[in-house]
């Protein structure tokens, strides 16, 4: 028996535009670069992708080398979307991205129009797909030209495997770089997806400035630093969490500093009547500029939680002052080096 949706899932939605485009975004959307690969339970990844659904979610994000293993987690996306959204097509916006590492040897990482458009044809067929909505080159890669890179994004759309192209992890300039070379060729950059949080700041010191001057609109990833702006870690590291296994989440994320930081922010989200996780995804879209916030959910729990921190985005002077107070750098920007050309 297939899984019916609720009919009244978009009855109080919220959407906010992707900046100068005719494409409006949930403020929080789903991100599947945890949890859902294939070393993870099934159903209960589609346990969660039918819950965001049935609260108005429309926009996945994914990318060639989620899992793991690398590709898993668009093919299981992919058996989702056979078995339970195969109707709803049109109701989605469905991303993925390349740049990062994914098959052995020199084409298979990078920004060469060879890999990328390579690595699109790849997630089409994983996902079972005719184009994906969005197409990002998922880092900047500086022994490449940009030109190769923005000319491969602009010959995705026009096979019509892609409709809308972004960037992730650019810089300023090199966002202001990319934007014209696309915008030359007629196709304009849709959106950037940073990384962005209460303990990494650094989008607002030029790039904020840069998508709004651009049109182009703002995906926060990692709005809740991996984990570490939840109550997960205000009592000690749980077993099961990703401090614990090999991964993304580097230990020294949790220096005493941080954590005397988040146990205060969490203290502040409780006087809101929030969780911290509700506040930091709140803390993230209080800026018009930043369209949604990209999370991602272990269990529908937890993917309930994060999206009720719409319920409450407004915050007073006060409560900012206050949040300025402990919202600072926490030394876990991952992706700093690649921005920066060092990686």
């Amino acid at each position: 028996m297939n899984y019916v949706f609720d009919a009244n899932r978009y009855d109080g939605a919220q959407f906010r535009r992707c900046g100068q485009s005719g494409i409006v975004l949930p403020p929080v959307s789903l991100g599947l670069w945890q949890n859902f690969g294939g070393v993870d339970v099934f159903e209960t990844g589609r346990a969660v992708i039918r819950r965001a659904f049935d609260r108005g979610v429309t926009h996945f994000d994914l990318a060639n080398n989620y899992g793991p293993p690398y590709g898993s987690a668009e093919e299981n996306f992919g058996e989702i979307l056979r078995k339970d959204l195969s109707d709803y097509r049109n109701e989605l916006i469905i991303s993925s991205k390349a740049g990062w590492d994914m098959w052995p040897g020199p084409y298979g990482v990078g920004g060469s129009r060879k890999y990328l458009l390579a690595s699109l044809d790849g997630s089409l067929r994983r996902m079972g797909l005719e184009y994906v909505d969005i197409f990002y080159s998922h880092r900047p890669t500086m022994d490449v030209p940009l030109e190769e890179t923005m000319g491969a994004l602009v010959q995705a759309v026009r096979q019509g495997k892609a409709l809308y192209v972004g960037v992730s992890s650019y810089s300023p300039e090199r966002t202001r770089e990319a934007a014209r070379l696309l915008r030359s060729e007629g196709v304009p950059l849709l959106i950037h997806q940073p990384s962005y949080s209460m303990l990494n700041r650094w989008v607002e010191k030029e790039l904020l400035g840069t998508v709004e001057e651009l049109g182009v609109g703002c995906i926060a990833f990692s709005p809740l630093a991996q984990g570490l702006l939840t109550n997960k870690y205000l009592n000690g590291v749980p077993g099961n969490s990703r401090a614990n296994t090999e991964g993304s989440f580097q230990k020294d994320f949790l220096s005493e500093e941080n954590l005397k930081r988040v146990r205060a922010l969490n203290e502040i989200a409780s006087g809101r009547g929030q969780t911290l996780a509700q506040m930091a995804i709140a803390w993230v879209l209080r800026d018009k500029r930043v369209t949604s916030a990209l999370i991602g959910a272990r269990s529908v729990e937890q993917l309930d939680n994060s999206l009720d921190a719409v319920r409450n985005l407004q915050f007073t002077d006060a409560e900012l002052k206050e949040i300025d107070r402990y919202a600072q750098e926490g030394e876990i920007d991952l992706w700093r080096d690649a921005r920066e050309g060092a990686a």
